[in-house]
């Protein structure tokens, strides 16, 4: 009895004996394995891409700001000509035109003149009370033509070519009105187209 026990559970026991076939379906599941833990594996990769593409957008937004930068620089230097180049015409049409300053000036010179010419002869009323207005008149307004003059030739000579037209445009208006405008005063000064009125003997 004991004897047939022992082969019993020595039969039981046994393992069984790998055959051809069982070692081919081993290997094919292997096979099979492997590629998939392989293709598991293989996306951290894509982080170094992720880096490169976080670097390239970051120089991109830096050219970009630098670009603002130099956009916003030449934007106000393009204001800057512009309103020279129209202080300059405006000044021009005010040295033509009279001031009010060169008006105030001359009543001044008049009200002196007045003052201090009541007992002097004609010739030095004329003299003190209009002549001296006139001058003052003029002074003042080839102080403005000259500014007008200087303006706009500072505009003509610094404003780049790709400037706006219409800059180089008013500039050279200016640059006219106040070169008419100093020669006008130069001349009023200096009594040159208009004399002083003369008394008889």
């Amino acid at each position: 009895m004991d004897i047939t026990k022992t082969d019993e559970k020595t039969v039981e026991t046994a393992p069984e004996p790998k055959t051809e076939g069982s070692s081919e379906v081993e290997a094919a599941a292997a096979a099979t394995v492997e590629p998939d833990a392989q293709d598991k594996a293989e996306p951290a990769e894509p982080a170094d891409d992720a880096s490169d593409d976080d670097f390239l957008e970051d120089d991109f937004l830096e050219d970009d700001s630098l670009d603002d930068d130099e956009l916003a620089a030449e934007t106000s230097t393009g204001v800057g000509a512009g309103g020279a180049a129209v202080v300059s015409a405006a000044l021009g049409a005010v040295a033509l035109t009279g001031t009010w300053t060169g008006k105030v000036v001359s009543e001044r010179e008049t009200l002196m003149g007045q003052i201090s010419s009541q007992s002097a002869p004609p010739a030095q009323q004329i003299s003190e009370i209009y002549g001296d207005a006139w001058h003052s008149t003029a002074l003042v307004n080839g102080v403005f033509a000259l500014l007008a003059l200087v303006t706009a030739v500072l505009v003509l000579v610094l404003a780049r070519p790709d400037r706006p037209v219409w800059v180089r445009a008013v500039a050279l208006g200016g640059a006219v009105l106040g070169g008419l405008g100093l020669l006008l005063s130069v001349g009023t000064y200096f009594d040159l187209f208009l004399s002083l009125p003369t008394t008889g003997s």
